[in-house]
């Protein structure tokens, strides 16, 4: 292998220490969580509400209720046991590219991971770092600036070849990582544009696919040192500078244009003593040549000096045209000191320097001088690329006299922020939603383009963490024109959310000289499509010349073996298709299958035989059949002998096979062309296999399609399905995953790569969501021994509230997805009703609006018509066949409105008439409806100031037919209602007693009176939204909701007053408390004067959870928060509503259990007990039968025996023994 070293040692150590990091054996470590043992028997059938599309326990430490990202952020991705997908790692940006590093001896180093990230799992790591599937750890491979878009290990060679747009040591956009020896060049150098695919070829050469046009060693730009790097801006120091007025002053010297060598223009040091000229500039650059002007002043003049790059402290290498010969000459290698020429009739003198080096300052030694002393008259920095930057100081000095210098334009109320860590100040500004779509807010920037030709146009953005904004980062809107006759490039999002300093690469094709009538421009604006307040950021943009000439066109084969000859093109099958390509081709994608190379891009032939795909076979370069495709293809996958396509295309290029809407296959077999459906509508980014159980137990490799797509095309009988880019081929089904009636498990997000592991499982990278109840969407049971969440069997899909007088009349209530339930038992009667706000499909294919029935069977049913979709079922009852149901409910039923509540009639399937009249009020909504114990009477609370006719605010009692107002003075809104025993009811909300506001209240049924929970209550620090008791009578209870400055609070009454939660720290203010309830535990928890230890309190909603972080339900124990249950609902967060069961709790063992002893010792007892009421028993039974049977009770008193036999002759004694039916008598 000729590779060169590019860090020497240094490489080798991180090598030697990744190998000791990484054990031979593979598979992560997942940590389970041990859960309270929950006994849900006393309860019967227990389900949860809520609005998600999927739902899991928390099962392992390694889960997150985190949702798939959209900030432009992606992660390394690994399956729990549990099923469910875990970040392992997360990048700050983009993963583009994997592949597991397996040594020659078969040892795994690594995942080598790549993209354009600056950061991967909270370590700086600049586009490509190692990941350890073991342990999940990162290791950074650093020595590369820029955007890795492909890695190929080799196995064979200890090597993996890397691609991409970078720079590293004296390669660009290739590079190689080996085994032994760390990062090296390539003996080619790299190439002069990106790379996009790498590949293995039949024959065991390497294969680069890009966007070149030759090798990185053997080109150079035709014009170099174009722009001039601005000192005026700097700030200028020196050392033993001449105290002699007008030659002073280190300033003097920058922007030599008036050509005087005098006092205002010239710099002097003292006489006859060395000394420095330093600059500190706000930005980074690097300089490939120095111009200085050397003074003349009485004969004064700088003899030799070296140049110090700093901070670095690196002395420079340059070389000069000695003007004595006129030929290149390297300056003194000792010390690397320059000579400047005192020759009167040189202007000035070029001194190029031999490396390009990165530095923000730099300093000027001066040693020895002409005459008495030394002096400079001028100096300029030149560099070979083109910068504009947001901040104009930075900007080519105007003082240069430079017709079309590089600059800017800001508009809007841009303000500078220092560099930090970052290359160079940069602009920063805040924006409203409001200030994002006025359009008022962009930067402009304008580049000093000297030389047409093809460029790489780069967008720098300086990290988040430097100025802390990494929260309120958002997306840049990119646009350009680049030529005079061209149109604008299309708009690219930049995500800004970078942790670290990157640049995105937004185009790379011919630029345009500026003239008096054209500048190519950029233009930087926040993207409208944002809803929230954002920071932006503005830094700068590069021009680097890319017009080489070297002879290839986006393919490039190379031979690693030794001796090997590099330049010459006309000996590969591969370079020579490359060169029979239209000028300028791009080549994203290499396969090769079954001994077949396949190459696909944005390109066609000279000939004019295809167009963005050909196959390479026998050292011939072949069409596919029908031309190829008719527009560019983006990315391959290969699976068996098909190969699957992502593009943005719509058919082949004779346009014969219809349905190859930017997704298609390719049998390689049959070499025909296989639509899938009828494709995506949008443009397909990458092609991701992944498995999935499509039928129990049996996973199967399935296909996901990402990109830039909103529907799956319709075919068949299919209907086009809306989808956010991102879907799910089943090959054994022939059908998209969204298409089929599956339970398997919701999937959401984008995939951009993944790579197989020996001995472990596939590893995953993009941003996806899913957790772990197949066909679980808003609603599921769950069940203890074990526990467990399932589906209900019914799909919902939550529907957002479109009415603003709707949304004010539910307040705080989640108003997606399912908001309650209940179980309804009775004789045969078995249903299952579930209230909220969505629609669902039913067993006979019909549309469910809000209210869905599932019966013992599990058939699926809804309402009949009558009432308006956007309806809200926010609360449910039943008194004996009857379904109370209200929410925020309108409509019309038998001729008559609706309002707020409706009858429905759950043993004849139809609504219940009469209707109870109508609810009135503004904003009317029913949060509460509950049955009074041991009565007919049904009470129902929320935000109403009438029944009918009869004026009833807040709680109304309907009974025999007809409403009636439970006592007087009670208004406002009440959220929640809980019995305490058979007359007291307790009441939650923001409610109002004779005028004072409360937000508890009792009501006693037999005095029908409302009274505040006055003192207690004031501890309360806003409105009750819910409400659950602690002990059977409901004297002691639990309350949530938010105070009045917005954070959230849980409370526990007990012993006539509210107690804190002192132990476990606090729900985070972000968190809304939807539901409580109280659950047994078969296992005791820690003592707690909160909750008993056989008890536990389950908070549902959106929580945040201490220690932790997101959680969609937690339990409490009294001294800790337990993350409980997690959910996701589509890019964000999901929620639960509330917990409702078939029975309620009884707390008959609320107060705890007795410890084992006891329990022995009572047991004891009791058994002697019984057997000693069993031995008494049994005589009792022994005497009862022997009295039935005659036997008479013995003499107690004896008498003269011989007296007694006299006076009984013998016959009498014997003659009845043989007599029966009587005992014998004495």
């Amino acid at each position: 292998m000729r590779f060169t070293s590019l860090f020497g040692p240094a490489a080798a150590e991180l090598v030697l220490l990744i190998h000791l990091l990484i054990p031979p054996t593979q598979g992560a470590a997942f940590d389970p969580v041990q859960l309270p043992n929950i006994n849900l028997e006393q309860l019967g059938r227990v389900a949860l509400t809520g609005d998600f599309d999927s739902i899991s326990l928390y099962t392992y430490k390694q889960q997150t209720q985190n949702a798939f990202s959209t900030n432009g952020s992606q992660a390394l991705i690994t399956q729990l046991p549990n099923g469910d997908y875990t970040a392992a790692a997360t990048a700050d940006a983009y993963i583009k590219t994997m592949c597991p590093f397996v040594m020659g001896n078969g040892k795994l180093a690594g995942v080598v991971v790549g993209g354009n990230f600056t950061s991967m799992g909270g370590i700086e790591a600049q586009g490509v770092a190692m990941y350890d599937p073991n342990t999940s750890t990162i290791t950074p491979l650093p020595g590369l600036l820029g955007k890795v878009s492909v890695v190929y290990c080799d196995q064979g060679t200890n090597t993996v070849y890397v691609g991409g747009d970078f720079k590293g040591a004296n390669s660009t956009n290739a590079v190689a990582w080996v085994g032994d020896s760390g990062w090296a060049n390539l003996p080619f150098a790299g190439f002069n544009g990106p790379v996009d695919s790498i590949t293995k070829a039949p024959n065991g050469n390497i294969i680069f696919g890009g966007t070149f046009t030759g090798l990185g060693n053997t080109t150079a730009p035709v014009k170099k040192d174009q722009q001039i790097v601005n000192l005026a801006s700097a700030k200028i120091s020196s050392g033993s500078t001449t105290e002699e007025n007008g030659f002073n002053d280190p300033k003097n010297i920058v922007c030599p244009a008036s050509g005087r060598d005098e006092a205002g223009s010239t710099w002097l040091l003292e006489d006859e003593t060395p000394g420095f000229w330093r600059a500190d500039l706000n930005f980074g650059f690097q300089p490939t040549k120095l111009r200085l002007w050397n003074t003349h002043q009485k004969g004064r003049g700088t003899k030799t000096f070296r140049f110090t790059a700093l901070p670095l402290n690196g002395i420079m290498n340059m070389t000069y045209n000695d003007p004595t010969t006129g030929k290149k000459t390297p300056c003194d290698a000792d010390g690397a000191r320059c000579p400047l020429s005192d020759n009167t009739s040189l202007p000035y003198q070029d001194y190029e320097f031999y490396n390009r080096v990165g530095m923000s300052a730099f300093q000027i030694d001066i040693s020895d001088w002409y005459g008495d002393g030394a002096g400079l008259n001028g100096i300029e920095l030149f560099q070979d690329d083109i910068y504009a930057y947001a901040v104009s100081d930075l900007n080519e000095p105007t003082c240069a006299n430079i017709k079309l210098g590089s600059n800017s334009t800001p508009t809007g109320p841009w303000s500078t922020a220092p560099s930090a860590q970052s290359q160079s100040q940069y602009l920063t500004v805040d924006l409203s939603t409001q200030d994002i779509r006025s359009a008022g807010t962009s930067v402009v920037f304008k580049p000093n383009i000297r030389q047409k030709g093809n460029y790489s146009v780069t967008v720098y953005t300086p990290g988040c963490l430097q100025d802390n904004s990494c929260d309120r980062r958002g997306i840049a809107n990119v646009t350009g024109v680049f030529t005079a006759d061209g149109a604008p490039i299309p708009p690219q999002q930049i995500f800004q959310t970078n942790n670290f300093d990157k640049y995105d690469q937004i185009y790379y094709g011919p630029v345009d000289v500026n003239t008096d009538s054209f500048r190519a421009t950029v233009t930087l604006a926040p993207y409208t499509q944002q809803d929230e307040r954002i920071t932006l950021v503005a830094q700068r943009v590069r021009f680097a010349p890319t017009n080489y000439t070297g002879g290839l066109n986006g393919l490039f084969e190379y031979d690693p073996a030794p001796g090997s000859t590099l330049t010459d093109f006309s000996k590969s099958a591969f370079d020579q298709a490359g060169t029979n390509l239209q000028p300028e081709a791009v080549i994203t994608s290499l396969a090769v299958v079954s001994g077949i190379s396949y190459v696909g891009g944005n390109f066609s032939d000279t000939a004019g035989n295809f167009q963005n795909i050909f196959s390479i076979t026998d050292g011939n370069a072949s069409s596919l059949p029908n031309g190829g495709l008719n527009a560019q293809v983006a990315t391959f996958q290969v699976f068996g002998d098909l190969l699957y396509i992502g593009g943005n295309f719509t058919n082949t290029v004779t346009g014969t096979v219809s349905g190859l809407n930017n997704f298609a296959a390719y049998d390689t077999a049959s070499q025909s062309w296989l639509a899938l459906g009828s494709g995506v509508r949008g443009r397909v980014n990458t092609i991701v296999p992944l498995e999935l159980n499509i039928t129990e137990d049996q996973p199967e490799t399935c296909i996901t399609v990402n990109g830039h797509f909103d529907y799956l095309e319709a075919f068949g009988s299919a209907p086009a399905v809306p989808v956010q880019g991102f879907g799910v081929w089943v090959p054994s089904r022939q059908n998209w995953l969204q298409n089929l009636n599956l339970t398997t498990r919701t999937i959401t997000g984008k995939l951009s790569t993944t790579t197989n592991i020996t001995g472990g499982d596939p590893l995953l990278a993009g941003t996806i969501s899913s957790q772990g109840v197949p066909g679980a969407q808003a609603a599921v049971s769950l069940t203890s021994n074990p526990l467990q969440l399932n589906s209900l069997g019914v799909k919902i899909q939550p529907e957002p509230v479109a009415s603003p007088k709707r949304k004010r009349a539910i307040g705080g209530k989640n108003v997606t997805g399912a908001v309650t339930g209940i179980f309804h038992e009775k004789g045969e009667l078995n249903v299952t009703v579930i209230g909220g706000h969505f629609t669902a499909t039913a067993t006979n294919g019909s549309t469910i609006n809000n209210l869905a029935f599932i019966n013992g069977t599990g058939a699926v049913s809804g309402l009949g018509p009558g009432l308006d979709e956007d309806s809200v079922f926010l609360a449910l009852a039943t008194h004996e066949d009857i379904l109370y149901a209200g929410g925020t409910i309108s409509g019309n039923l038998d001729n008559a409105n609706v309002n707020g509540l409706i009858l429905y009639d759950l043993a004849g399937g139809n609504f219940a008439y009469p209707q109870p009249p109508a609810l009135g009020g503004d904003n009317v909504a029913v949060n509460a409806i509950t049955e009074r114990p041991e009565s007919s009477q049904v009470y129902v609370a929320g935000n109403f100031d009438t029944a009918g006719s009869l004026g009833c605010p807040g709680v109304c009692m309907f009974d025999n037919g007809q409403w009636s107002q439970p006592g007087s003075g009670l208004s406002g809104s009440v959220a929640a209602l809980v019995w305490q025993g058979n007359h007291k009811l307790l009441a939650g909300g923001n409610i109002t007693i004779n005028g004072n506001s409360t937000r508890l209240a009792n009501y006693d049924a037999r005095n029908q009176q409302w009274t505040a929970l006055d003192g207690p209550a004031s501890a309360v620090p806003g409105p009750v939204t819910a409400l659950t008791r602690a002990n059977k009578e409901a004297s002691q209870f639990w309350i949530a909701g938010k105070s009045s400055n917005g954070s959230t609070f849980l409370m526990k009454y007990a012993d006539s007053r509210f107690q804190p939660i002192a132990k476990g720290g606090r729900l985070g203010d972000q968190s809304t408390i939807r539901g409580l309830a109280m659950l047994e535990l078969i296992d005791d928890h820690d003592k707690s004067d909160l909750v008993g230890q056989n008890m536990v309190l389950l908070i549902t909603g959106i929580l945040d959870v201490p220690n932790f972080g997101s959680a969609t339900a937690a339990l409490y124990d009294g001294n800790n928060f337990i993350p409980f249950i997690l959910s996701t609902s589509g890019n964000g967060p999901g929620s639960l509503s509330q917990l409702f069961s078939r029975n309620m709790i009884n707390f008959e063992s609320s107060g705890g259990r007795m410890k084992l002893g006891f329990v022995v010792l009572i047991g004891l007892a009791i058994a002697l007990g019984v057997t000693f009421l069993l031995v008494v028993a049994g005589i009792l039974i022994e005497r009862y039968r022997r009295r039935a049977e005659g036997y008479q009770p013995a003499p107690t008193q004896y008498f003269d025996k011989t007296t007694n036999l006299g006076r009984i002759p013998p016959e009498d004694l014997f003659g009845r023994l043989g007599q029966r039916g009587n005992a014998p008598m004495l």
